[in-house]
């Protein structure tokens, strides 16, 4: 029997590894004759209101007030709904951006509210004269939590691993805000309507997720034809 190796082992460990990641990792690649997705996500039922208690820093921050659990328009058109595509392995190029994005405190408001980002960098801003503790959750785990006492202070985090993050601050409880880290560039966020377009996708069979804090995610079954405009209307439901 040979003896045990313990560096081949890792070696060995070590590739398998990295094959495993390179085979869930998304490949930017030519898309030859693309279609898009297109669509307007609708909310039919009732908007119920959440009341904010502004405990602290009311001068920065703003008086009781209330506000709705989900925006629509007069047409049921709902904001800030994220629709993407679900496992596309391969396909167009990832947006082009000068900057890391960023999520701003802004009179005890997240701006964005809601925002989907590539994995890597994300730049945490506050905007106000008081302390801000941001706290990001993948679910119940924190990916971060930053103290920013001071106004125009910027700190950087990695946000490596796709999926959604529920932002809070700690030290004004009713801020919530989310980050949706994508697993590839195939997204939207929804305007002010409802509306949303997904283009250069490689023709093909997907599965669509739209998805809003509300009412949680919704999955549609889409067919993308060469060179075609697939519209896929879209209702939630609580």
């Amino acid at each position: 029997m040979k003896p045990f190796n313990g560096l081949s082992v890792l070696v060995v460990a070590t590739l398998v590894l990295a094959v495993a990641h390179s085979a869930v990792g998304y490949e930017v690649a030519t898309v030859e004759n693309g279609g898009s997705i297109s669509g307007k996500v609708v909310y039919q039922g009732s908007v119920p209101m959440r009341q904010i208690i502004t405990t602290k820093d009311q001068d920065v921050c703003g008086g009781i007030r209330e506000e709705p659990e989900i925006i629509v328009d007069a047409a049921k058109g709902v904001k800030d709904a994220v629709v993407y595509l679900a496992k596309v392995d391969k396909g167009k190029a990832w947006p082009a951006a000068e900057a890391p994005p960023q999520l701003n405190n802004v009179k005890c408001v997240f701006e964005p509210r809601v925002q989907v980002v590539q994995p890597g960098t994300l730049d945490v801003v506050n905007k106000d004269p008081v302390l801000h503790n941001t706290h990001g959750f993948y679910g119940k785990r924190t990916v971060f939590n930053l103290a920013l006492p001071n106004k125009d202070q910027v700190i950087k985090t990695e946000l490596e691993r796709p999926g959604e993050v529920r932002v809070e601050c700690d030290a004004h409880g009713w801020m919530l805000g989310w980050v949706y880290v994508a697993e590839n560039p195939y997204f939207a966020v929804t305007g002010e309507d409802g509306s949303f377009t997904i283009g250069d996708v490689p023709p093909g069979d997907y599965t669509l997720i739209a998805t809003h804090e509300f009412t949680g995610p919704l999955e549609i079954p889409v067919t993308v034809k060469a060179g075609e405009a697939a519209t896929v209307p879209i209702e939630l439901k609580k």
